[in-house]
Order: structure tokens, then sequence, then C-alpha cells
């Protein structure tokens, strides 16, 4: 009888999927699961178009974080990147290896070591800017404008409400 149910090809709802309709009357899986679809979904084309420069998503990610802040600890990189500091320790060293940041000591705490872009990195971000473009511009195409600026403003206040930062 257990060998019957599995092999029911008639699929059971999507994980995550939600059988009441929310407060908007909508049906089908809960915002938290389409997010974390898009996301992975995103991530698989961004290593695809990333690949040509020698870039994971998440060296890519790290870069772009310096590129906007700055000069960082390996843990400050971590948190603002998403991933584990162990993880970005990996990072660091990947592109530190490749010429693409350096690290110097910490100006008043000779522990710390700090990320900053070289030359090198920013040129090679400037060579994926068209590659990450036509990406962003691939998930919104089939958007009518007016849609687009509510999802990145739904976005920005969902990402603000779960982590207590104020948008930008």
């Amino acid at each position: 009888m257990a060998e019957a149910a599995d092999r029911d090809p008639t699929p059971g709802p999507a994980p995550g999927a939600d059988p009441d309709p929310d407060p908007e009357g909508h049906k089908g899986p809960l915002t938290i699961y389409l997010v974390k679809q898009l996301e992975l979904a995103i991530r698989s084309f961004m290593d695809e178009a990333l690949r040509p420069y020698g870039l994971t998503t998440f060296q890519y990610t790290a870069l772009t974080v310096l590129q906007h802040r700055g000069r960082l600890s390996s843990a400050q990189l971590a948190r603002r990147s998403f991933v584990r500091p162990q993880t970005m320790h990996e990072i660091v060293r990947a592109l530190e290896e490749r010429g693409l940041i350096e690290r110097a000591h910490a100006p008043g705490n000779r522990r710390i070591m700090e990320a900053r872009l070289t030359r090198e990195g920013e040129e090679l971000l400037a060579a994926c800017a068209p590659a990450v473009q036509k990406l962003e511009d691939r998930l919104l195409l089939d958007m009518p404008e007016k849609r687009r600026s509510a999802f990145r403003q739904g976005l920005e206040d969902g990402l603000a409400s779960l982590t207590g930062r104020p948008h930008g």
C-alpha cells in the first residue's frame, strides 16, 4: 500500500505551499518559498553568467560589497554577503590569491585585517557588469514598469522588516 503511494504521479502541494488564501486572496506557495525559489534561480544564472570571469556568485557578492563599503574585515564582509565567517575566509583567500583584493591591518587594531578591492578587482567588476545587468533585465522583462518599482519596494520592505535595518 505504501509503495502505491510512492508511485502516485499526482503531485502534492509544493513545499511551503499554503492551501488557504492569504489576506489578499492569493492561493499557492508562501511568499518566503517564492523568494527562496527566486534566489536559487538567480544564483544558478549568476554562476553561469560569472563563470567566464572565473567568479562564483559568492565571490562576486563579496567584491561588490567591498566596492560599495570600502575596507571591511572578513567578519563584516561575511555578514554583508550573507555567508558564514568560515566560508568568507575561503572566499577572501581565493580573491586575494587572484589579486582582486588586498588585506592590511586595520588602523588602530593590528589584530584585524581589512580587505579592499584592488584595481584588478574593480576592472573585473566592470567587465562583469554587462552580464549581471543582462540577468537583471531578464528577471524584470515581463514585468510592467509600475510593477517593477512595487516589486523592488516590496523586497526592500521585507528585508528591512526582517533585519531591522533601514533601506539602502
